[in-house]
């Protein structure tokens, strides 16, 4: 199947082949902000317990990738130090280069509901490609929500289509720097989670992070 790239206004092809995720039913969309970013992404979601082979977008140009061992090793806060964590977080990422590949670095930021700001961080990785820069701002973003309360159900709002349907089980990954990240990012993955694509104008506070990093500004997450 051809689809669109909102970002690029290319097209290319896609392995619609079904597996494990995608035959699971869609979650119920959540109210608010939350209903009106599913309904923009068709509701995509996937259960952390099925298994899902993975295939790159192959109209993204994945260039040299940093390894899984640079990404973010910062120490994580005590998950203890939260009396009464908030059960549901929002995670908001992205990522970028200045040239793909070029310069790259990372935002990501955990909320509440409410909009509250728990956490955030922006950090620079090297040169290396947009791709591999988002997946940093994923794993960035799950590791800090994992911090505040592993328990939680976490909705990661990204304007990455290829990461939200990648994570999500609907485009396979076969490209051997990928994978690590992939992997990881699954890892972190709790049992309660949904994967929604946003327009790039919904994700300006990840954005900015990005940004700040690039320009010598990083943000350190508590």
């Amino acid at each position: 199947m051809r689809v669109a790239c909102p970002h690029c206004g290319g097209t290319f092809d896609v392995d619609t082949e079904p597996d494990l995720l995608s035959s699971l039913p869609p979650e119920p969309a959540a109210s608010g902000t939350q209903a009106a970013a599913d309904a923009a992404d068709d509701g995509w979601a996937f259960s952390s317990d099925a298994v899902s082979l993975w295939d790159e977008d192959p109209d993204h140009n994945l260039g040299t990738s940093a390894s899984a061992g640079e990404q973010s090793t910062n120490p994580q806060p005590a998950a203890a130090r939260w009396t009464n964590p908030p059960k549901v977080l929002i995670v908001r990422a992205d990522g970028g280069s200045r040239g793909n590949p070029g310069p790259a670095a990372y935002g990501a930021l955990v909320e509440m509901l409410d909009g509250t700001v728990l956490n955030e961080e922006g950090k620079t990785i090297g040169t290396t490609t947009n791709n591999v820069a988002e997946y940093n701002g994923l794993i960035a973003g799950l590791e800090m929500a994992a911090a505040i309360n592993p328990a939680a159900e976490v909705r990661v709002m990204m304007d990455s289509k290829l990461v939200v349907e990648q994570m999500s089980g609907r485009w396979k990954i076969k490209h051997p720097d990928m994978r690590p990240l992939a992997l990881k990012a699954r890892s972190l993955v709790p049992k309660h989670v949904s994967f929604t694509w946003v327009p790039r104008a919904q994700n300006k506070a990840a954005d900015a992070l990005v940004n700040k990093a690039l320009d010598g500004e990083p943000v350190e997450r508590k």
